[in-house]
């Protein structure tokens, strides 16, 4: 039985973007001939959650009605290198609780964390989606393995702007950020130079 989440992002007692992951949560259930029994605006109320800082909460349900909501301490995770890595085969078109491909392709790397391609497409990373700086403006891949909500949220507020970046056009870029519903725009921002096999794009897409 498949099992799929929600991480949301709560800070000093306020859930962010609750309607994106509900509205994702809906999809889900849609998607398999299903209604989803669940809103997530009353499970929140239910933590009674009055904590300052930043907090994960973890809400992990699946399609027979099951559901379980975890509030955890989150610190947004800095790296210091980046690899491309060829994650073809990747399906993580819904967040789905499994994702031991995605994590064994990370440990396997030689960075602290991956950059996945697709058919010499940018995706994401393995737990976030990406934003790339050029000129001062910023863009997301049209290609992703999941569309975020974070992601969702900087389109439709015009922050960033959808585009196709691939292996042929990735120095182009200067830098780059990691954004997922626990890290939002600006939070922290990378050189396209910690992709420490930028240089080596021929032989990858050999």
């Amino acid at each position: 039985m498949s099992r799929f989440i929600e991480t949301i992002r709560v800070e000093n007692s306020q859930a962010f973007l609750l309607d994106l992951h509900q509205e994702r949560m809906d999809n889900v259930f849609s998607h398999f001939g299903k209604t989803n029994p669940h809103q997530l605006s009353d499970y929140f109320k239910q933590q009674h959650h009055d904590e300052n800082g930043l907090y994960k909460w973890r809400v992990v349900y699946d399609l027979q009605g099951s559901i379980s909501c975890q509030m955890i301490p989150y610190a947004i995770e800095v790296h210091n290198n980046f690899e491309l890595v060829n994650g073809n085969h990747l399906n993580y078109s819904f967040k789905y609780e499994d994702r031991t491909e995605i994590i064994r392709l990370r440990n396997q790397a030689d960075a602290e964390a991956v950059i996945f391609y697709q058919n010499k497409k940018i995706t994401d990373t393995s737990y976030s989606n990406l934003i790339f700086k050029k000129d001062q403006e910023w863009y997301t891949p049209e290609t992703f393995l999941l569309n975020g909500v974070m992601r969702q949220h900087l389109i439709k507020t015009n922050k960033v702007k959808p585009l196709e970046i691939g292996l042929e056009n990735l120095k182009e870029f200067s830098h780059f950020q990691m954004i997922n519903a626990m890290i939002p725009f600006g939070s922290q921002e990378y050189s396209i130079a910690l992709i420490q096999n930028l240089f080596k794009i021929k032989t990858l897409e050999i």
